[in-house]
């Protein structure tokens, strides 16, 4: 029996958390059914009108709702391309017996329960979905589309209803030989001939010349004369994910949060489509602007997902070096219309990590060694395009000489830390940020030590300077025992204490020393150990703002930077305590509630985006980590300056 009395959160915790079932069996603690309600989707995000809640599975680029009335249909499907929904529900009863339905979501798996019959929602693939009807079916039961979308053409197939959709996206809705089909105009019905206690629906999304009608009409077909199998492999692969990542000591609560980021992270996954060459995860399907894949986000993501989706993890890690420059460079972010690429900058350095974490779960030297040259041309590129005065430090910088783009490029877009910066030229398509970032550097001495792991391995050679001691002793100022930028023209530290500072804790460059004068910052309540800890810059700042994306707001992945440099440097205690603020105060977090973009460091309601990856993932690693004692200094005291740090790193 797991240990539940350890940490519960006093008010986040929901009833249904504090009275889980706690089976002899080992097993049904890794069950999706320990987890109903894992997200409400009948609810839009408080103030966010605009955002989109989606069950969605596979890599599908077809996803479902719930309205936020009780009806007895699911909404859609919404055509994640398109960013629009493509009818209020595909497949509706018309008649009022099943009214006031209620919703659960479990992880793989969208229910409706009413008074008459319960309705089930799966994915199969990613072009598929089986709806399962249970319960009293009256005979002569029908079924319709509600408010199809303006442009929805209805025609008939067998025994398939096919709407075709402008842009070239279909749906198909395939009935069994219990169903008698008429077309009727801009709609159709779907009636039971006879009564059945059970009866199963294939919704097929058709996009490309993959999956023709033909093709998807003989898939369904075949999936509604076996559909317990694959009902039966659905649970399978969700229960075989949860059982990778759940921890049998940590308490309930705990992982139920766990399961929400498997549940997120799987959400957005797309599958290959026009410009997305293979798989890739995107940062939220909540708003119509995420719908590509960005770079560090993708190395956040693959890093998570290696733990129980490994596959994944390497094509989320593939679908970004797909756009690789002849120079080495990796770009900011891809879309399935490569017309809306960003090519006007990259992002921060985090490859490596991602294939290490990879490595780790599967030691495959193949896809190591795929990966080792684009890794080491990618490392290469910053120190030829973004070191303006060649001293083996660099700056953040675009291909254009915008500082909007530059500032994209650092992924802190707002940053105060560049109020008042400018653009120096490094050469032809290169421009610097006129001063030298520390997460950046910090960033690329781990990506050094990973590459020298990686050279290793394979047997091959990786022979660029180490500048990582080096690092280490540029960016710190003694003066606030902090780790700050410094600027190009007479090498000041640009004062302003932030996030970035975190960084060469987690990597593990800073020494002993460092680490202790900055524990004052880290550990003030006015500065970092904050409500919930670790905002991007320090809580008493004048520009500090609240809801200012980048000045003030917490995001996960610099918490977790935060909250394992104590880990790190041999204070697991500390990180633990952390750890739990974050998993405690996060509003909604046990519960039902969405995972966020960011934070409010004060109060920790949820900010931005709803279902966002980066935030999962992070989530997701300081579940792993809770509870673990390690330390991994490139630099321990007293070692030498040499390749016993890697050693270390790679233990």
């Amino acid at each position: 029996m797991k240990r539940v009395s350890q940490f519960i959160p006093s008010l986040c915790l929901t009833a249904l958390c504090l009275f889980r079932p706690f089976p002899a069996d080992a097993d049904r603690l890794s069950s999706r059914y320990d987890f109903p309600q894992i997200l409400d989707l009948s609810q839009t995000p408080t103030g966010r009108a605009h955002q989109t809640q989606l069950f969605a599975d596979m890599g599908t680029w077809m996803g479902f709702g719930v309205r936020s009335t009780r009806s007895s249909a699911f909404r859609g499907p919404y055509s994640i391309l398109q960013r629009r929904w493509l009818a209020e529900a595909a497949i509706a009863p018309a008649v009022n017996g099943n009214a006031d339905c209620k919703a659960n979501y479990f992880p793989g798996e969208l229910t409706l329960q009413g008074s008459a019959f319960r309705q089930s929602l799966i994915y199969t693939d990613a072009h598929t979905a089986l709806l399962t009807i249970s319960g009293k079916l009256p005979r002569g039961m029908c079924w319709q589309a509600l408010r199809p979308a303006a442009d929805a053409r209805f025609s008939r197939h067998g025994s398939s209803v096919l709407l075709s959709f402008k842009g070239g996206e279909q749906v198909m809705l395939t009935f069994p030989k219990d169903f008698r089909l008429e077309v009727k105009g801009q709609n159709y019905s779907a009636t039971l001939k006879r009564r059945v206690p059970r009866t199963h629906v294939a919704i097929s999304f058709i996009w490309d010349q993959t999956a023709t009608a033909e093709i998807q009409l003989a898939k369904a077909e075949r999936l509604l004369k076996a559909p317990e199998t694959a009902l039966q492999e659905n649970l399978n692969r969700w229960n075989g994910w949860l059982k990778r990542i759940i921890r049998q000591e940590m308490p309930a609560a705990y992982d139920r949060i766990a399961a929400k980021t498997v549940v997120t992270l799987v959400s957005n996954w797309r599958r290959q489509r026009r410009g997305l060459r293979h798989d890739g995860i995107i940062p939220s399907h909540s708003v119509d602007y995420f719908i590509g894949c960005w770079a560090w986000d993708s190395w956040r993501f693959s890093a998570a997902v290696a733990s129980f989706f490994p596959s994944l993890a390497k094509d989320n890690v593939r679908v970004m070096f797909d756009w690789q420059q002849p120079d080495g460079m990796v770009i900011d972010c891809i879309y399935p219309d490569t017309m809306e690429n960003n090519r006007r900058n990259s992002k921060p350095p985090l490859a490596a990590w991602a294939v290490d974490e990879i490595w780790k779960h599967t030691h495959d030297k193949d896809f190591l060694r795929e990966m080792f040259p684009k890794l080491t041309a990618y490392y290469r590129w910053w120190y030829e395009q973004r070191d303006h005065d060649h001293n083996g430090i660099c700056e953040f910088g675009s291909t254009d000489g915008t500082l909007e783009a530059a500032a994209w490029e650092s992924g802190m877009d707002n940053a105060i830390r560049f109020d008042g910066a400018a653009m120096i030229r490094n050469g032809k398509n290169a421009w610097s940020i006129n001063q030298e970032s520390v997460d950046l550097n910090g960033y690329l001495a781990l990506e050094y030590t990973l590459l020298k792991k990686f050279a290793a391995i394979l047997g091959q050679r990786f022979d660029m300077p180490d500048q990582r001691r080096k690092i280490a002793d540029w960016f710190f100022d003694d003066g606030i025992g902090w780790f700050c930028d410094r600027k190009l023209a007479d090498r000041s530290f640009v004062r302003e204490p932030g996030c970035e500072g975190y960084l060469p804790f987690w990597v593990g460059i800073a020494s002993t020393g460092q680490f202790a004068k900055a524990r004052a910052l880290l550990e003030d309540p006015a500065k970092f150990s904050t409500f919930i800890p670790f905002p991007t810059i320090a809580a008493d700042n004048p520009k500090y703002s609240a809801d200012g994306y980048w000045r003030g707001p917490i995001w996960l992945d610099q918490t977790y930077y935060g909250i394992e440099a104590f880990r790190e440097y041999g204070l697991a205690d500390e990180a633990d305590r952390y750890t739990r603020q974050v998993f405690d105060r996060l509003q909604g977090l046990t519960g039902s509630a969405p995972i966020y973009e960011n934070y409010d460091t004060f109060t920790g309601q949820g900010l931005q985006a709803a279902h966002f990856s980066w935030s999962a993932a992070h989530l997701l690693l300081l579940y792993e980590d809770y509870g673990k004692k390690k330390q991994g200094l490139l630099f321990p005291p007293k070692s030498s300056h040499n390749d016993e740090s890697a050693k270390h790193h790679e233990k």
